[in-house]
């Protein structure tokens, strides 16, 4: 499997001043983020590879990711790379891991991110599958599973607001 640590030169302005504690809420909040990442899923599902793509046409794993965030979220971002994102938000553990919880994995060729969804699976796009859903508890990804990072708190709000808003009661 080949790697997915597009670099870059210049890390996103939106990243560098991000570094705040977890919060501490209830499953209730999840669920707006748990709709966003299967609507996400649902729509991107099967999506090619394409190393450093952005588009349905082909992703890499990091466009997949920041597509996520600035299509469900609606969070105002530059194109991310793997190693931008592993620098934002706070390291959890994968005890602690909620949906929306960036996961990285250390594999041949370079990082992956993906974005964990629920009972141990999470949302990637895989080089040789494209964009799926996996489980931590494989043992390929178990054995290459690098750290987990929880967005900052802002991201967290944001993205409970604009999920609310897109999926009304």
């Amino acid at each position: 499997m080949a790697g997915c640590s597009s670099s870059s030169k210049h890390p996103p302005k939106t990243a560098a001043k991000h570094q705040y504690a977890p919060i501490d809420s209830g499953s209730d909040d999840l669920i707006p983020v748990v709709a966003a990442l299967h609507d996400q899923m649902h729509t991107w599902h099967g999506t090619p590879y394409e190393w450093g793509g952005t588009e349905q046409s082909g992703v890499d794993c990091s466009g997949f990711v920041w597509r996520t965030l600035k299509d469900r979220f609606n969070l105002p971002m530059e194109r991310v790379t793997t190693s931008d994102l592993l620098h934002m938000g706070v390291r959890v553990s994968k005890q602690q891991l909620r949906p929306g919880d960036l996961v990285f994995f250390r594999i041949r060729g370079g990082m992956h991110v993906g974005f964990y969804d629920t009972e141990h699976n999470f949302l990637h796009a895989s080089s040789s599958q494209g964009v799926m859903r996996s489980s931590l508890d494989n043992p390929y990804w178990n054995s290459v599973f690098y750290q987990a990072r929880r967005l900052p708190k802002e991201y967290n709000a944001q993205i409970t607001m604009n999920s609310d808003h897109q999926h009304p009661g």
